[in-house]
C-alpha cells in the first residue's frame, strides 16, 4: 500500500482514516483513496542501424543509471499520447510508435514502500528531431544490441526482462 503510506488524516475533513487492505476510508465524510499503481509509458526507439536509444537518468530513484525513455502518465491522458509526450520532453523527439511491445510491474525505487507501477512499453522509431537530453536526463545513447548496458547498469529491477523481450523480437 506504498501510494497510501503516511495517510492517517481525512484530506477533506482531517478526521482519523480506517485502513483496509488497498485502501483508506474516512468513516466521517466518505472519502476513499485506493492503492493503484501508477501507468507509465516508455518507448524503445529504434534507429534506422536497429539500434536501441537509452536515457541516462539525472534523478533518483536510480540516477546515472541507463532507462528507458518515458515516464508516468497525466490524469486522464491517453498512453499513446503521454508516450510522445514523454520522448518530446526527454530526448526532444517526436516518435512514430509501432507496436505494443508489452506490460511489465514495477516499482518506482527500491524501498519497500517505494510506489507500484503498470509500465506500458512500445517499439517506436525516432519521426523527426535529433535525440537531446532534456527533462530528466542526462545523456541519450544508441546501443546496438549486443551492446546494451549490463542488468546492473540498468534503472528499475523489471528493465533487463523489457530488454530481453526487445532482443527476443528482433530474433
Amino acid at each position: 500500500m506504498a501510494i497510501l503510506h503516511g495517510w492517517r488524516w481525512c484530506p477533506r475533513c482531517r478526521t482519523e482514516l480506517e485502513r483496509e487492505p488497498g485502501a483508506a476510508r474516512c468513516p466521517s465524510c466518505g472519502f476513499a483513496a485506493y492503492a493503484n499503481s501508477a501507468p507509465t509509458a516508455s518507448a524503445l526507439v529504434e534507429d534506422g542501424r536497429g539500434r536501441l536509444l537509452l536515457a541516462r537518468r539525472s534523478v533518483e530513484p536510480d540516477a546515472g543509471r541507463w532507462d528507458v525513455p518515458g515516464g508516468y502518465l497525466e490524469e486522464g491522458e491517453h498512453p499513446l499520447d503521454g508516450l510522445r509526450r514523454e520522448l518530446r520532453e526527454e530526448a526532444g523527439l517526436a516518435i512514430e510508435p509501432l507496436e505494443l511491445l508489452g506490460i511489465w510491474m514495477g516499482r518506482y525505487g527500491d524501498e519497500p514502500d517505494a510506489p507500484a507501477t503498470l509500465n506500458l512499453y512500445w517499439r517506436a522509431r525516432a519521426a523527426e528531431g535529433e535525440p537531446a537530453p532534456a527533462d530528466d536526463v542526462s545523456e541519450l545513447r544508441w546501443f546496438a544490441p549486443e551492446e546494451l548496458p549490463t542488468p546492473a547498469e540498468l534503472a528499475f529491477a523489471h528493465t533487463p526482462a523489457v530488454l530481453d523481450a526487445w532482443k527476443a523480437l528482433r530474433g
